[in-house]
């Protein structure tokens, strides 16, 4: 079986390189002009659309493995530029069925004969994807769906899985180092992700967990699994229809109040992500429905994620900060988070920042919303050395998603106020003046303290000092290669003196014969060459991007 997977493996790996050949030329002769030789080549927007729409093509014609990466990849800003981001945010994971023969093998290795197992079962499947795919059935006289795992995905995912570690020193020849680290990061994160999703044992504990956090909440629903018609690949719940959120013209006529709506579905993923820990990470309009009541039905839970207490906290603290309008706020937390290097300049993130809350504001200053925000950042991330955790970029995706299912619904929707309305109502703003309090009273504690200690000690390194008996040792902090980077140059340019000097040496005493001079002028060349690189500035990270707010208006409009 082993070596079957590996000549699958194989053999997906020339299809996939055969694939990618136009991209991988392009990105070389963006490097190299002319391949082997000449300077880089700058690439404009256009191109990178043109580019992503290719990479878009490329995806889908290999399959389901990397189509659900191409959906991996749109969340992941810090990996690739905003225009391919816009270009995959478009990938559906929507793909022909498989054959009812086919499926039905599936069913019957988890759950016995089909008749046995169901009272009626529709053969026709209501979706497929490129994992799994969905039928309608009864179950003790209950209307069921039934979620079945693709036949045959498992082994061509894990020929793609390897196909997708193999490429990796590949594709870090045409990516910067930061990048190169998150896109590592991101294979095998895409590998538990993928493996995880197909593990429907898995998703029924994740639907079970999350419909016990909102048992007591009336306004959603969530189905009930059926444990005893269920398996790592069949999973059997009930079936809940409804119209799908995004169809405003029928909720309309259903008299459904469309902001109450939206702000339901706001405050349930504030609790999933701040409250919870586990959240759905796909509420796309197709995995959301509503009941002619008004209540929410939510679908699909292979695609989740979890919080750790720590983001929760910071997440709390970015949303006040950005609530509150506190730029200095939202970058310490941005930092604490891990998501913004401390060495990033505070004052461009500061300026785009502001930029961001600025443009987004619109004619009310109460009146601006956090995607429009997300965005500006999710194009600084392609441009400063961020790094982005799995589960933060799906609560960022999350959070873009479901604010356009809310703006949708309701044009004039606030979702700051909406947050802003739930952090107060769930007491996180008092919260938050707590701990302030008690970090102001543990400074003052310290100060008094050293307020204390610091006389007695200065009395002793003056005694060490006037007893000539005080050592001093220095630690020199080097990240960037300063240092080194002096040395060098100072030995090229020691070299360069030296040949400079003994070519004008040789060919004043010895004009009847310019060889000599010649052999010493060819030997200065090398380090010549070398001193003049050292000097020459790097390309990579632009210090400051030209952020502003016509040039963000234009690319939004651009996009749109």
């Amino acid at each position: 079986m082993v070596t079957l997977v590996n000549l699958r493996a194989y053999w997906r790996f020339l299809v996939v390189v055969r694939q990618f050949f136009p991209l991988i030329v392009a990105y070389t002769r963006d490097r190299r002009k002319y391949v082997l030789f000449g300077g880089s080549r700058r690439v404009d927007p256009e191109t990178r659309i043109e580019r992503a729409e290719v990479l878009l093509d490329s995806l889908l014609t290999l399959g389901p493995t990397f189509i659900k990466l191409g959906q991996l990849l749109s969340t992941r800003p810090d990996i690739l530029p905003a225009e391919y981001i816009d270009v995959l945010s478009s990938l559906q994971d929507d793909v022909p069925p498989a054959p009812w023969e086919e499926s039905r093998r599936v069913i019957e290795a988890e759950l016995g004969d089909v008749d046995d197992a169901f009272d009626d079962f529709d053969r026709d499947p209501i979706s497929g994807a490129s994992l799994g795919q969905v039928y309608t059935a009864t179950h003790e006289g209950d209307p069921v769906a039934v979620k079945i795992r693709r036949p045959g995905i498992e082994d061509l995912v894990e020929a793609d899985l390897r196909v997708i570690r193999w490429s990796l020193p590949l594709v870090r020849r045409f990516i910067g180092q930061g990048r190169a680290f998150s896109l590592e990061n991101l294979a095998d994160e895409f590998a538990k992700t993928i493996r995880q999703e197909m593990d429907y044992s898995r998703e029924r504990r994740i639907l079970e967990e999350i419909r016990g956090n909102f048992a007591d909440t009336p306004e959603i629903l969530i189905p009930k699994p059926i444990e005893e018609r269920s398996g790592p690949r069949v999973l059997t719940m009930e079936y809940l229809p409804g119209t799908k959120i995004n169809d405003v013209e029928t909720l309309d006529r259903k008299g459904i109040d469309r902001t109450e709506l939206a702000t339901t579905l706001q405050r349930v993923y504030l609790q999933m992500i701040v409250d919870d820990g586990v959240f759905h990470a796909d509420p796309h309009p197709g995995n959301l429905a509503v009941t002619d009541d008004g209540k929410i039905i939510f679908y699909d839970f292979g695609m989740s994620g979890t919080v750790e207490p720590f983001i929760q906290e910071k997440i709390i603290d970015f949303y006040v900060a950005v609530a509150n309008q506190d730029i200095d706020a939202i970058l310490d937390t941005l930092i604490e988070m891990g998501t913004l290097s401390p060495e990033a300049d505070r004052q461009v993130m500061g300026e785009v920042m502001e930029l961001a809350i600025a443009d987004a504001r619109g004619e009310d200053i109460e009146q601006y919303r956090v995607q429009q925000i997300i965005e500006q950042v999710e194009s600084t991330i392609y441009e400063f050395p961020l790094r982005l955790p799995r589960n933060l970029a799906l609560v960022l995706r999350v959070a873009t998603v479901v604010e356009g299912v809310c703006v949708t619904l309701d044009p004039d929707f606030d979702f700051i106020s909406v947050a802003t309305d739930y952090l107060q109502d769930e007491g996180y703003y008092e919260q938050t003046a707590r701990e302030l309090i008690q970090q102001g009273g543990e400074q003052v504690r310290d100060t008094s303290r050293a307020l204390f200690e610091v006389p007695p000690k200065l009395n002793r390194t003056l005694d060490r000092v006037e007893n000539e008996n005080l050592t001093v040792n220095v630690r020199l902090e080097d990240e960037n290669d300063v240092l080194s980077k002096l040395a060098r140059r100072i030995v090229y340019g020691l070299f360069v003196a030296v040949g400079a000097l003994s070519t004008a040496i040789l060919y004043a005493f010895d004009q009847s014969s310019v060889l000599p001079a010649a052999v010493a002028a060819a030997l200065t060349i090398p380090p010549l060459i070398a001193l003049y690189r050292s000097f020459r500035r790097k390309r990579g990270i632009r210090a400051k991007p030209q952020f502003t707010r016509q040039s963000m208006r234009e690319r939004r409009e651009g996009r749109e």
